[in-house]
């Protein structure tokens, strides 16, 4: 076991988890689209008996979100036990991105300390796997099961000959139920049929695949005999993909954007991720990939596998299998890459822990990626690159008097050096977002609906054309009967009976919310206060005010 420090994987453990946690509460913005608020409705139309799986009775297709259960299935049990609010609903995605970080620990705080605390740190404290820990979004949780199968892939191939039924059995329903939470697990099928191909000619770990074919191929047939039975479409589910995208056809590569084709399979990727802070991993894990092959006994080769060739499936992969439409360059598309991309990389720091060597090149190359991407994230990599550059100047200092230092590569000093510094750089951008103010203002909206906009309150609420599409979701999918929600301008078309109020309410922060404006909201909080002069403050949270008007 490598004993530079044993208790590095338990404090990076315990940063991580407190982090995520810290954000979790202090950056929570309420539901952020619209493909949570569906999520949740599907996770509440399961808790009370009223979802059903049953085909598009337009044909259009075009909402795969209602199949992928292992998103808004724990969500429902969350519903049954604690009710519906925004924390159980994004309950389940934070508990997935706290199991990775755990899910790392087990693997490697024993025999790979190091590994276990730098893999830990980049994946757990890289912004946006914080910032999806507190949507209903299924990348997160696609993440830990990704990583879960991966490790039974990797743990199961060194059981022996006994152990192997049982772990191939497992690799298999791990991935059944990524398979559930989204499709991108197709990203590790090259990997998969790599190593089993390996396996075949090497006559290897035959109890293992058979096992996990087997199982494979029994799960995989109930699910096609479920949609069979539910559908009369046995493939329903990858005919709803293929004309989601011939739905959104006109917005991709080959119709809308054939010429930004050769840019986005060439340099943008490399662009994107270098932009989205993920450049140190990249570096780390070329480094590791050098590696390896001096140390066959290693995990290091699988990692490094797993990595680029699912680096090389979102880099040049499609979308669809009728239609080449590269995957879409934005952050939350990249989660199954970041378990084996940061493991890799935990191996690469390993190594200049323990000699010290390519610190120079490190420094350089995060000084190139904080050139090319000329953006705040360019702070992170200078900052890293100084730190680096110092540590590897002093520990050539200390080799060079040729006396014994703390200072040296191989200590555990140098191993807490290079950890915290990773650690520290990487905190400059969730830190930022915590002490930002929030922009939806969600849970003071919600406290002003709850209280003084009861079940018992009869009338018309106005409201914005955010708000409209989920307010439903604050009354737990059960609106007052006596309540009508509508948009601002239909104010005139509104006509109160006998015992009935109407209402205004106005948030600010959705107001100047610039994602918001930019595509949605076309009016100031003046110009709505201009169409309801006959007003009267209600309440007032923050910066959401409820009126009292008169039509």
């Amino acid at each position: 076991m490598n004993r530079l420090s044993v208790r590095l994987p338990d404090v990076a453990l315990l940063v991580v988890g407190l982090v995520t946690v810290a954000y979790f509460f202090l950056t929570h913005e309420g539901l952020y689209a619209i493909d949570d608020y569906f999520y949740s409705r599907y996770a509440h139309q399961l808790a009370t008996g009223s979802f059903h799986t049953v085909p598009d009775p337009q044909g259009l297709l075009h909402d795969p979100l209602k199949e992928r259960w292992l998103i808004f299935g724990p969500v429902a049990l969350l519903y049954r036990l604690f009710g519906v609010n925004i924390i159980t609903t994004t309950l389940w995605p934070l508990l997935c991105t706290l199991g990775c970080a755990v899910l790392l620990w087990a693997l490697y705080q024993r025999r790979e300390p190091v590994v276990a605390a730098g893999a830990m740190v980049l994946l757990g404290l890289h912004y946006f796997t914080l910032n999806l820990s507190n949507y209903l979004y299924p990348d997160n949780i696609l993440m830990f099961w990704c990583l879960a199968a991966a490790a039974a892939l990797l743990t199961g191939r060194k059981r022996g000959f006994s152990g192997q039924l049982a772990w191939g059995a497992g690799f298999a329903g791990l991935n059944f139920l990524a398979l559930l939470s989204k499709e991108t697990i197709v990203y590790y099928l090259p990997f998969y049929l790599g190593l089993l191909a390996l396996d075949v000619v090497r006559q290897r770990n035959g109890r293992f695949w058979l096992s996990a074919l087997l199982s494979g191929a029994v799960l995989l047939g109930a699910y096609l005999a479920f949609y069979q039975l539910a559908t009369d479409d046995a493939l329903y589910r990858i005919h709803l993909i293929e004309n989601t995208n011939e739905f959104l056809k006109e917005g991709n590569f080959l119709e809308g954007n054939r010429a930004g084709l050769l840019a986005r399979v060439t340099w943008q990727p490399l662009s994107f991720l270098l932009g989205i802070g993920l450049g140190i991993a990249l570096i780390l894990a070329l480094a590791s990939l050098f590696r390896f092959q001096k140390e066959p006994a290693s995990d290091a080769g699988f990692w490094v596998g797993l990595a680029f060739s699912t680096l090389a499936f979102y880099w040049f992969g499609s979308t669809s299998v009728t239609q080449y439409n590269p995957i879409t360059l934005i952050p939350r598309m990249t989660t199954p890459l970041l378990p084996p991309l940061c493991l890799a990389a935990g191996f690469g720091l390993k190594h200049y822990v323990q000699t010290g060597r390519g610190g120079g090149w490190l420094a350089l190359a995060l000084l190139a990626a904080a050139g090319w991407v000329r953006s705040s994230v360019s702070v992170i990599y200078g900052l890293l690159a100084v730190l680096v550059m110092v540590q590897t100047v002093l520990a050539g200092v200390s080799t060079a008097q040729g006396r014994p230092s703390r200072n040296q590569p191989g200590t555990r000093r140098f191993a807490v050096l290079a950890l915290l510094g990773l650690t520290l750089g990487l905190l400059i951008r969730p830190v930022y977002f915590m002490t930002k103010p929030g922009v939806s203002s969600h849970f003071d909206q919600d406290r002003l609906i709850r209280q003084h906009l009861p079940r018992t309150a009869r009338g018309v609420v106005f409201v914005d054309d955010y708000l409209i599409s989920n307010y439903d979701f604050y009354y737990g999918y059960h609106v007052p009967p006596g309540l009508q929600f509508r948009r601002y301008w239909a104010r005139d078309s509104v006509q109160l009976n006998p015992g009935e109020q109407a209402w205004l309410l106005l948030n600010h922060s959705t107001l100047t919310n610039d994602e918001l404006t930019r595509r949605l909201i076309r009016y100031s909080a003046d110009s709505v206060l201009q169409w309801f002069p006959r007003r009267q403050v209600a309440a007032r949270a923050g910066k959401v005010t409820l009126y009292k008007v008169r039509l």
